[in-house]
C-alpha cells in the first residue's frame, strides 16, 4: 500500500528530480510558476508518495498567492500545484490521493470562517468532477501567460471571490507599493 507523508520529510533534490521527470525541466516557464514566484510551499499543505517500496513516486505543493483586486486589496488564495507523479506510475491514484490530502490538511487547519478558497491551473474537467474546481469564477481574473478556462478555483463561499483581479505571489501589491 502507498503512503502519504510530509513534503518536507523529502530531500528537495529528489522533489526537483521528481518534478523534471513528470512535467520537463522547462516547467520553470509555466504560468504556474511566475504566479506563486518568490514565494516558499506551505509545508501543512504539502505532501509526497511513496510507493509500496517506499519510492518517491508523486508529490504535491501548496502555496500562498494572492489576488489582486482593481481597487488595490489582496485576497488571500492558495495554490494547488503542481500535482507531480511519476510517469510510469501515472493512472495509479497517487495524484488523486495526494490532491485529498491537501484538500483535508486545508480543512484541518482552517478556522471557523472556513479554508481559503483555491486556484488551480489544470484540467476542468478532471479536478471539477473529483474535486469541485470551477472557472465560473476566475473569467475575469488575469495572469501571465495562456491558460484559457483551465484557471479553476474552489471556495466554501464563493461570495468572497473579487469578479477581477491579478492572481500573483502573496505580498506582491504591498511590496510594489512600499
Amino acid at each position: 500500500m502507498s503512503t502519504i507523508i510530509p513534503l518536507a520529510n523529502v530531500d528537495p533534490a529528489m522533489v526537483e528530480q521528481l518534478l523534471d521527470r513528470a512535467f520537463e525541466p522547462e516547467r520553470h516557464r509555466r504560468t504556474a510558476y511566475v504566479v506563486r514566484e518568490g514565494m516558499d510551499w506551505l509545508p501543512a499543505l504539502s505532501f509526497a508518495a511513496l510507493d509500496d517500496q517506499d519510492m518517491l513516486c508523486g508529490t504535491i505543493q501548496c502555496w500562498p498567492v494572492a489576488l489582486n483586486t482593481p481597487e488595490g486589496r489582496a485576497v488571500p488564495l492558495v495554490m494547488v500545484g503542481p500535482v507531480a507523479v511519476l510517469p510510469a506510475m501515472q493512472n495509479e491514484g497517487f495524484g488523486k490521493m495526494l490532491m485529498l490530502s491537501a484538500l483535508q490538511a486545508l480543512r484541518d487547519v482552517s478556522g471557523p470562517q472556513g479554508a481559503l478558497p483555491q486556484v488551480l491551473i489544470g484540467d476542468p474537467e478532471y479536478y471539477g468532477r473529483f474535486f469541485g474546481f470551477t472557472a465560473a469564477h476566475t473569467g475575469g481574473w488575469v495572469l501571465p501567460g495562456e491558460w484559457g478556462a483551465r484557471l479553476l478555483c474552489r471556495a466554501d463561499n464563493p461570495a468572497v471571490l473579487p469578479e477581477k483581479g491579478v492572481l500573483g505571489p502573496w505580498g506582491a501589491a504591498a511590496r510594489a507599493a512600499g
